[in-house]
C-alpha cells in the first residue's frame, strides 16, 4: 500500500481477472452427426433378424454363452440413448463446461453397438476375433503415437514416423532372414529407426530445417530406399534375405483364460507385449520421472528450461532419436510381428495415422494409445463385415478408418493444445 503526500494511504484497486472459459462446440456437433447417422440407417434401411455375438472361443477354459440381440429394438434404444449423450454434451458446453472424457468413450461404444448391431443382422459376429485383428492392427500405430508423443513433447514434430515404421520393417526382415534370429532382427529394427530419427533431429535441430519439410522428405527418402533394396536386392534373393521367421505366439498361464480379454490381450507375441511395456513407461517416464520433466520442459519453454542449466538442443536431439527406435520397434510388426516377407510400401500411410493418433490423444500416451486401439479396430471390422455379408457396401468399408481419422481429430477432440514450443527450433541468445 503506498501513501499520498499527506500521508493518507491510497486503497490498492481491485484486478479483473478474465475468467472466460473457451469451450468448443464440436464433440456436440460430431454427436449429432453420428446419432443422426444411426437414426437414418434405422429409418431407411431397416435390417429385419437378430445379431448373435459369440464372446468365446471353441478352445477356451470358460466357455460364455453367445448373445442374442434383436436388431431394429436394440438400435431404436441406442438411438435414443445417443440422442440424450449429444443433448447432454450441448447442455455442458452451454454451460461453460468441458466434454468428460468417458462420455466420449461411453458414446464410442453405443454408437459401435449400435452399428454392428444393425450390420450384423441376422449373422453371427466373432467379437475374439474382431478384437484381436484390432489389436493386431493397432500395434504399429500405437508404437508410432509413442514416438510421435516423445518428439512433440521434446518440441520436434516427428512427420518421419511412416519412414521409421518403414525402415524397422525392412530391416527387422532382412537382419532376422539371414541369421534366423527373429530377437536381432528386432534390434536391428530399432536401431534403424533410430538412425532415421537421428537424420530429423540432426537437420530440424542443428541446421533448423522446417522439421515438416525434412519429415516429409525423410518418408520419401525411405521410401525409395526400400523400394529400390526390395526389387534389387531382395526380390532376387527372396529365399536368403526375405523369408523372415515370426515370433512364437506366448500364452501367459491364468490371464489368457480370462473370458474376451484373455484371448485377445494375453495370448500374444513378444512384440505386443513389449506394446504393453512400452505404453507403461512412456507415462511414467513423461510424467513421473525427472527424465520427464526434462522432456516437457524443452518442449514447453525451452529458454525457462536453459536458463536451469538443461541443454534444451542436445535433450531434444537425444529424445527424438529414442522416439525413432520405438517407431522402428513397431515396424517389427509388419514382418516379424506378423511372419510376412517385406513389401514395398508395406506401411500403407500407418505413421500419418500415428500422428493422427498424437493430436486425438492431446499428446498423451495413453490417450494416444486408446485413440490408435480404436483406428484398428476401424480397420479391422471392414474385414470382419466383408466376412459376414454385411449390407455396408464394401467402398465405404475401405474408407472407415480414414472417416473415423477426420471425425476424430476434427470432432472428438475438441479444443486441444500441443506442448508451446512443437515444431519451434530453439536458438540461444
Amino acid at each position: 500500500m503506498s501513501t499520498t503526500a499527506d500521508q493518507r494511504p491510497i486503497a490498492p484497486q481491485p484486478v479483473a481477472l478474465d475468467t472466460t472459459v473457451v469451450t468448443s462446440w464440436k464433440a456436440p456437433i460430431a454427436f449429432g452427426i453420428f446419432t443422426l447417422l444411426l437414426l437414418a440407417l434405422a429409418a431407411f434401411a431397416p435390417q429385419p433378424g437378430d445379431t448373435t455375438y459369440r464372446l468365446s472361443l471353441p478352445n477356451d477354459v470358460i466357455q460364455l454363452p453367445e448373445l442374442t440381440v434383436p436388431a431394429m429394438p436394440a438400435l431404436w434404444t441406442v438411438v435414443v440413448l445417443l440422442a440424450g449423450a449429444t443433448a447432454y454434451s450441448a447442455f455442458l458446453v452451454r454451460s461453460k463446461r468441458r466434454v468428460p472424457l468417458w462420455l466420449v468413450v461411453v458414446y464410442a461404444i453405443l454408437f459401435m453397438f449400435g452399428f454392428l448391431t444393425w450390420a450384423g443382422a441376422g449373422a453371427s459376429l466373432p467379437m475374439i476375433g474382431l478384437l484381436f485383428g484390432s489389436l493386431s492392427l493397432a500395434v504399429p500405430l500405437i508404437f508410432g503415437s509413442l514416438a510421435g508423443v516423445i518428439g512433440e513433447r521434446a518440441g520436434v514434430v516427428n512427420i518421419a514416423i511412416e519412414g521409421q515404421l518403414l525402415a524397422g520393417a525392412f530391416t527387422a526382415a532382412v537382419v532376422a532372414s539371414v541369421t534366423d534370429q527373429p530377437l536381432l532382427g528386432l534390434v536391428a529394427a530399432m536401431v534403424a529407426g533410430m538412425l532415421v530419427g537421428m537424420v530429423l533431429a540432426a537437420f530440424s535441430i542443428k541446421y533448423f530445417v522446417d522439421q515438416v519439410i525434412v519429415g516429409v522428405v525423410l518418408n520419401v527418402l525411405v521410401v525409395g530406399l526400400t523400394s529400390f533394396f526390395y526389387s534389387q536386392v531382395l526380390a532376387p534373393n527372396a529365399a536368403t534375405l526375405n523369408t523372415p521367421p515370426r515370433f512364437d505366439r506366448l500364452p501367459i498361464p491364468v490371464l489368457s483364460e480370462i473370458p474376451i480379454i484373455g484371448p485377445v490381450l494375453f495370448r500374444q507375441t513378444l512384440v505386443v507385449y513389449l506394446m504393453y511395456i512400452a505404453v507403461a513407461l512412456v507415462w511414467f517416464g513423461l510424467f513421473k520421472t525427472r527424465w520427464g520433466l526434462r522432456v516437457r520442459a524443452v518442449g514447453e519453454h525451452p529458454q525457462a528450461a536453459d536458463t536451469v542449466g538443461i541443454n534444451v538442443n542436445r535433450t531434444r536431439f537425444w529424445n527424438v532419436a529414442l522416439a525413432g527406435s520405438i517407431a522402428g520397434l513397431g515396424g517389427t510388426f509388419f514382418t516379424i510381428g506378423s511372419g510376412i516377407a517385406f513389401n514395398r510400401e508395406m506401411t500403407a500411410g500407418a505413421g500419418f495415422i500415428a500422428l493422427a493418433a498424437v493430436i486425438f490423444g492431446q499428446w498423451d500416451p495413453i490417450k494416444a494409445t486408446l485413440a490408435a486401439l480404436l483406428f484398428g479396430f476401424a480397420s479391422n471390422l471392414q474385414n470382419t463385415l466383408s466376412v459376414i455379408g454385411s449390407p455396408v457396401p464394401s467402398e465405404f468399408m475401405l474408407m472407415l478408418p480414414y472417416v473415423v481419422t477426420i471425425f476424430a481429430v476434427a470432432g472428438f477432440v475438441g479444443k486441444s493444445r500441443a506442448p508451446a514450443a512443437d515444431g519451434k527450433p530453439y536458438i540461444k541468445s
